[in-house]
């Protein structure tokens, strides 16, 4: 007779995290268990590729390294519960994370259900265990089409770069795509010339009884070096104050003004000299400028990079806290935002009518429309819930602003002001455009002015925009104008600007590379693989970046084409929302990768022995330099190596950086030492390179560290290779004794052993004729009872499971 099934009478509840756990059971009662799987339990291994290609692309999953334990106790309780209930993420890796979770479990299919919630709140959990479902495994393929693809193009083309350019590098699917949008913004900056252009602007008045252009000058002209010039809203008041306001020309002699030298713009300048201007148009219209959506994943880190100064990583993860659950003292833990990984803009009904509820009490009804406001999502946009909004709009950030962490704080304050701000009335301004002309030599001159006044905030009140604009003073058309101030200004066209975090995530998602919950992933691995620099907030392709941006390029086409990079997402999307065959897209995908591949292993030079022309001449023989690639990035070498070895740094620009000689001399030889840098930064190096190698490493004030003290002889054999002797070394944390031999033999032993060792050494039984023995002796290890030897010593490995697509369709 079978076993009965022991079951507590309880329900099992799994979701990711502790604090999304704690928060929920707050919702459930006692009839309900609430686990957290902390994450990803299940994964392709990280050693090697594990996709059966030849077999359908089978891949073999393994528990993940250190989620043992989670696992153990996972399967302890689903032994007694009742029901399963999988209450991961909504997205597509949190289907994932349910499927792996139902397999490795173990429990029957009619008492394992899903749940899905937009947000933490006792109404949204309570219906979604009211009404809950079955996996959705279009959803999971669609995941693991991602994840093989993801795998295949990383764990195939990564060593070939560790062969061709450097060890420790990888390439993505998407990740290599987003480097090389760098790469071309970095190369457009590199090519960009300069053009100069002239303005010729003007500051006019009302008043013509009283001269102020001495005070405008001395109001505009910093007291001392050191002093900023008025900021444009300082200058736009005290125009103000004076009855005054800026123009621009723009039209001469019946044509747009435009002057490339000081020639052209002087000719210009002179014959407005001692002109007569006055008001020839006045136009005066009504302009509004209406709210943005409420947030979805992209745009929430574009405004917080750009108003908050937050990077994409640091934005999820307090996203994440304020999904998962803040404890806001007697209410307890609440979860304050929706589901913070969404591509659409909708919003529920409910949260529609608690915002106008809102609006209508708090702002008035000027404030409300008449209709709720209704956006479009992108035809991208890949999951049904909402956009990110507060849970509970009454929840104002003053009110919990005790209970928050800074960061928490002004990311809500974010998020619940963008929210409001969506469903109020659009902001209302009177503009008014002034045309002001003057008779001259050359022909009618034509002056521009525009300026606004804000008539109603509407939106405005609480999500402020940056908009800095001139007060005009009251005009009659055919008004006479004094001209305060008329300048040639010579001017310079800029490069385009680099990318920042939010302007990389925005032309991520329109490019459609990627999806906004891989955002913050991307941008931190290009970093960690040194492929792009950040400084002052803006992205610089690295060296590296640029000639692995150029192998991928030449020989993966299609794999860094952005436009087939994005028709592979809409077809991963497809496999989800259109039932599309997930084999079908990888046997496609794989066939012309993998004879690109084969051709790359084949054709593909190394880094190291391509070289590209420079304008410099060696120093030393006079022969051309050119660009080479080494392991610290480019560097200039003469053309003539190995017969000339003269070689020296260049900047980000190719420039050729000049060593500079320092008062110190080399410890090795004598003679003089000269400035370098190296990846672990500036340092000291013989001026004789290649013949002396001598160094010496520079400390934080710039000035050569003192040498190491050579390492002292203790006289106590080597255990492990039996032929060196062990010495005294020092390191950050102190003394210890390695091998002599060292790097050949790796030996380390604590220097609290020095005396007994020497002893035993003395009395014939050290070095020992075994490594356990040494171990014993050392007291790395008990002897005797307790020490388990043979195959019980063997650490068991995990078992590997192997779960193919056909076998995954079996699951409801």
């Amino acid at each position: 007779m079978a076993k009965s099934r022991s079951s507590n009478g309880k329900s099992l509840v799994i979701v990711e995290s502790p604090a999304k756990a704690k928060t929920i059971n707050r919702y459930l009662g006692p009839a309900f268990e609430v686990k957290a799987s902390m994450g990803h339990v299940r994964d392709l291994p990280a050693k090697g590729l594990n996709v059966d290609i030849e077999n359908d692309f089978e891949p073999t999953y393994d528990i993940m390294p250190g989620k043992g334990r989670t696992v153990t106790a996972l399967k302890a309780s689903a032994k007694k519960c009742e029901k399963l209930y999988l209450a991961t993420d909504l997205d597509r890796e949190g289907e994932a994370i349910a499927w792996h979770l139902a397999e490795m479990l173990g429990v029957p299919a009619d008492r394992t259900f899903r749940v899905v919630f937009n947000a933490i709140t006792s109404s949204s959990i309570k219906q979604a265990f009211s009404q809950p479902g079955k996996l959705n495994m279009d959803k999971v393929m669609a995941q693991q089409a991602r994840r093989i693809l993801d795998r295949i193009v990383g764990y195939q083309i990564s060593p070939l770069l560790w062969k061709k350019v450097t060890r420790g590098l990888s390439a993505g699917r998407v990740q290599s795509v987003a480097v090389k949008i760098i790469v071309e913004k970095e190369r457009e900056i590199r090519a960009f010339e300069p053009a100069e252009y002239w303005l010729i602007p003007a500051v006019f008045t009302t008043d013509l009884n009283e001269d102020c252009r001495a005070q405008w000058r001395a109001f505009i002209t910093p007291k001392t070096e050191d002093d900023n010039p008025p900021t444009l809203t300082e200058q736009y008041k005290w125009l103000a104050d004076h009855n005054s306001f800026k123009a621009e020309l723009y039209k001469v002699g019946g044509r747009k003004f435009e002057a490339s030298n000081k020639d052209q713009a002087h000719r210009v300048f002179d014959a407005l000299k001692g002109a007569a201007f006055k008001i020839d148009d006045i136009e005066v219209k009504e302009s509004s400028s209406r709210p943005s959506p409420p947030f979805i994943t992209s745009t929430l880190q574009q405004a917080a990079a750009n108003r908050l100064g937050f990077a994409t990583k640091r934005t999820m993860r307090v996203a994440q806290q304020l999904y998962e659950g803040i404890d806001v003292g007697s209410m307890g833990s609440l979860g304050l935002i929706t589901y913070m990984r969404t591509d659409s803009t909708h919003i529920s009904p409910e949260a529609v009518k608690e915002s106008r509820n809102y609006i209508g009490s708090h702002f008035g009804p000027e404030y409300l429309p008449e209709k709720p406001k209704l956006y479009s999502s992108s035809k991208n946009a890949q999951e049904a819930h909402e956009a990110i909004r507060p849970t509970d709009v009454d929840m104002a950030p003053a009110e919990i602003k005790s209970f928050l962490t800074d960061e928490q704080f002004r990311l809500y304050d974010l998020i619940w002001r963008r929210f409001l701000a969506s469903a109020m009335t659009p902001a209302r301004w009177n503009v008014t455009n002034l045309q002001i002309g003057a008779e001259t030599s050359v022909g009618q001159c034509l002056y521009k002015a525009s300026g606004r006044i804000l008539v109603f905030d509407g939106y405005s009140r609480v999500w402020q925009t940056s908009s800095t604009t001139q007060q005009l003073p009251a005009v009659k058309k055919g008004q006479a104008l004094a001209a305060v101030d008329i300048n040639a200004d010579q001017h310079f066209t800029k490069p385009p600007a680099r990318y920042t975090e939010g302007s990389l995530v925005k032309a991520l998602e329109k490019e459609g590379i990627g999806r906004p919950s891989t955002y913050a992933s991307i941008i931190s691995t290009i970093q960690d693989r040194g492929y792009v620099d950040q400084e002052e907030k803006k992205f610089f392709a690295t060296d590296l970046g640029e000639v692995v941006t150029d192998k991928l390029g030449e020989y993966f086409p299609r794999i860094m084409d952005i436009a087939f990079t994005r028709y592979m997402e809409e077809q991963l999307d497809k496999i989800e929302d259109q039932h599309l065959d997930w084999l079908g897209v990888l046997k496609s995908f794989y066939g012309p990768f993998k004879e690109n591949l084969e051709t790359a292993k084949a054709e593909m030079k190394h880094a190291k022995a391509e070289v590209a022309p420079s304008e410099y001449e060696c120093p030393e023989c006079g022969k051309p330099m050119v660009y080479r690639f080494g392991k610290n990035g480019k560097f200039l070498s003469c053309s003539a190596y190995p017969d000339c070895k003269f070689a020296c740094p260049c900047d980000k620009d190719g420039k050729m950086i000049e060593q500079k000689a320092s008062r110190y001399k080399c410890p090795v030889c004598g003679k003089g030492m000269v400035e370098k840098s190296g990846r672990f930064g500036p340092f000291l190096g013989c001026s004789d390179y290649p013949n002396c190698k001598g160094i010496l490493s520079l400390g934080k004030d710039g000035n050569p560290l003192p040498p190491k003290p050579p390492p002292e002889p203790t006289g106590i054999k080597c255990y492990k290779c039996k032929e060196g002797e062990l010495v005294i070394r020092q390191s950050k944390k102190g003394p210890f004794m390695g091998c002599g031999r060292f790097p050949k033999c790796r030996t380390i032993i604590s220097i609290k052993q020095r005396d007994h060792l020497k002893e035993l050494q003395s009395a014939g039984k050290w070095p020992p004729e075994t490594w356990e023995e040494a171990d014993e002796m050392l007291g790395r290890k008990k002897s005797g009872k307790g020490v388990k030897t043979g195959k019980k010593a063997v650490k068991k490995k995990t078992k590997k499971v192997k779960k193919t697509a056909k076998s995954a369709k079996g699951v409801s």
